[in-house]
């Protein structure tokens, strides 16, 4: 793990925290959206009133003696926590076996008619198809006759923002250079830049948060990219299967895809770069079962650790995914950056809308404004947002526990 002492692991056991808001009041939300969003019969009805009881009420159950990823799951500290209360053990950890169980009650894995159905594919399609979405990509052909960098560093703050994606294509007053990102925590853009020079030779990776509005300005990042000569060869991460109700998947992957092929303008062109590169493998899409995992990255598995060791660098997105790498912990907020994330094998790059409590690598005098402010509402209202980066490459990660210390 990082080269920091580590700070104690988030629980959700906290009466009025934000994570017991999570598992209290979130999760139930989320069963009520899936069983109205699509019309599961009476089995798959009764198996979500299970989970809801479960995981308001009750202790964590395992998995069936029939379930494809059980060893797996036992191996991801199954076993230690099933009996317990979903509140008292590691946060990521219930979060993530939720998601899971979820996936169980509504016959995902199958067999029967419900097998390998997406149970947030009807709000993720409502998201990809709406009319503000049409907004956003035509921002493009303003965005156009700018200068390659300012595209460049629009497009890098539209990944950032995810769905509020059309900040980093909105344009100053004055017109002359793109309008700077509100609420940024922490800006290492310039270092980022510098190791995706033009005319580079590399690879990009790129583990990818949301579907829908958030993955759509990921993937016009990586055809820039690609168009420019700054990497050879992207790949894009995403999740095997469903997971916290927006995650993207390579289905989810392929709706924008067609999103963009299909829109007016430059959004088409930009489709037609990225459909050209998957079809002759400079863009190749990856789903590697760890990526919905309940584990932090520190404890990756040797291919991964391979792959990003070879990575030119790996730009790592969202929430969820910040809390993967730097460790879901109560860290300080001016622990440094660089020193929870030494265990990464090559350079990495967190690009991160704040939607929780962790966070690392601010300066003093940020974190002082920020609490002054907004009290804690600025870690988690979405409100503002970082760029960091760690240049150096990182040595192999020590076995850490995911357990309550």
């Amino acid at each position: 793990m990082p080269a920091a002492a580590p700070a104690p692991v988030i629980l959700g056991n906290e009466t009025g925290s934000f994570p017991y808001s999570v598992l209290a009041e979130r999760h139930p939300a989320i069963i009520r959206q899936v069983r109205e969003s699509l019309p599961y019969g009476p089995d798959r009805q009764r198996a979500l009133d299970a989970l809801l009881t479960s995981c308001t009420k009750g202790v964590i159950e395992p998995l069936p003696s029939d379930a494809h990823d059980r060893d797996r799951w036992a191996a991801w500290g199954l076993d230690r926590y099933a009996g317990q209360s979903w509140f008292d053990v590691p946060w990521l950890w219930s979060e993530s076996y939720f998601y899971r169980q979820l996936l169980e009650a509504v016959g995902y894995f199958g067999p029967g008619p419900e097998q390998a159905i997406d149970p947030f594919r009807p709000v993720k399609l409502a998201e990809l198809d709406a009319p503000r979405t049409d907004e956003e990509l035509a921002a493009l052909d303003r965005l156009e006759s700018r200068p390659a960098d300012e595209r460049a560093q629009a497009l890098l703050h539209g990944s950032l923002w995810g769905n509020r994606a059309d900040l980093g294509f909105r344009l100053s007053a004055g017109g002359d250079t793109p309008a700077a990102a509100p609420g940024l925590v922490a800006d290492d853009s310039e270092t980022l830049w510098s190791l995706l020079p033009p005319s580079g030779t590399g690879t990009l990776c790129l583990i990818a948060d949301n579907a829908g509005r958030e993955l759509v300005p990921d993937l016009l990042l990586i055809a820039h990219l690609l168009a420019e000569g700054r990497v050879e060869r992207a790949v894009l991460h995403v999740k095997p299967h469903p997971y916290y109700v927006s995650d993207a998947t390579p289905a989810d992957v392929l709706d924008a895809l067609r999103r963009l092929s299909a829109a007016p303008g430059v959004a088409a062109a930009y489709g037609r770069c990225l459909w050209s590169a998957t079809t002759d493998g400079r863009l190749t899409v990856r789903a590697h079962p760890f990526s919905c995992g309940p584990l932090p990255y520190a404890e990756m598995p040797d291919d991964l650790r391979a792959e990003f060791a070879a990575a030119t660098v790996t730009v790592v997105k969202g929430d969820l995914n910040y809390r993967r790498l730097v460790g879901d912990r109560h860290w300080p907020p001016t622990t440094p950056f660089a020193d929870v994330t030494d265990y990464f094998p090559g350079p990495v790059a967190a690009l991160r809308t704040l939607k929780s409590d962790v966070i690392c690598g601010l300066d003093t005098d940020t974190e002082t404004a920020l609490v002054a402010a907004e009290g804690r509402r600025w870690r988690t209202g979405g409100t503002h947002a970082l760029i960091q980066v760690n240049a150096r490459i990182g040595g192999p990660a020590r076995s850490v526990s995911c357990g309550t210390r």
